[in-house]
């Protein structure tokens, strides 16, 4: 069950670091490729802050000791987690999985090149979200997957506290 979880979060995070690399290889810095037009391009960003570019413009060293400290912390928090048995719940496994490969992905990015590179860019009209990445995507699938069961488990709760009154 425990090497099910690493197995998981080593594809997420193959995955990220397989497209980053196509990113880097084939499309040039801020270059944009219309996919579908109206809705979705590839481009190619780099983020040096955190999600939806927030630090980004703060100041140099500071910020990414900062961020490379804190994405280390939690890297090692998931695991921790997912080596333990604080869940035998297969969904929170899948997710702190996904969380875990993002977060490496993440991480390795910001190690190698200083920032994140994003690269899907999702719009409809003149509403444009921030690019992200599949680390993004791994991370925020886990998130709600994490989200899911908790509100099964509160749903749950309420379902029995009724059922004993």
């Amino acid at each position: 069950m425990k090497l099910a979880g690493f197995l998981l979060a080593f594809a997420a995070f193959a995955a990220d670091l397989a497209t980053k690399y196509l990113i880097h290889e084939r499309v040039g810095l801020y270059q944009t490729i219309a996919v579908v037009p109206g809705f979705l391009n590839i481009v190619h960003a780099e983020n040096p802050g955190v999600a939806f570019s927030i630090f980004a413009d703060s100041p140099g060293p500071w910020r990414d000791i900062l961020l490379i400290a804190l994405s280390s912390a939690a890297v090692v928090f998931l695991v921790f987690l997912l080596a333990s048995n604080v869940s035998t719940n297969k969904g929170v496994r899948v997710a702190l999985a996904l969380i875990l490969g993002g977060a490496l992905g993440n991480l390795c990015d910001r190690l190698l090149h200083g920032a994140v590179t994003d690269f899907v860019e999702v719009y409809a009209g003149p509403h444009y979200f921030p690019a992200f990445n599949v680390a993004d995507s791994c991370i925020t699938a886990g998130a709600i997957l994490l989200f899911l069961d908790m509100w099964r488990a509160r749903k749950g709760a309420r379902t029995e506290t009724r059922r004993v009154s």
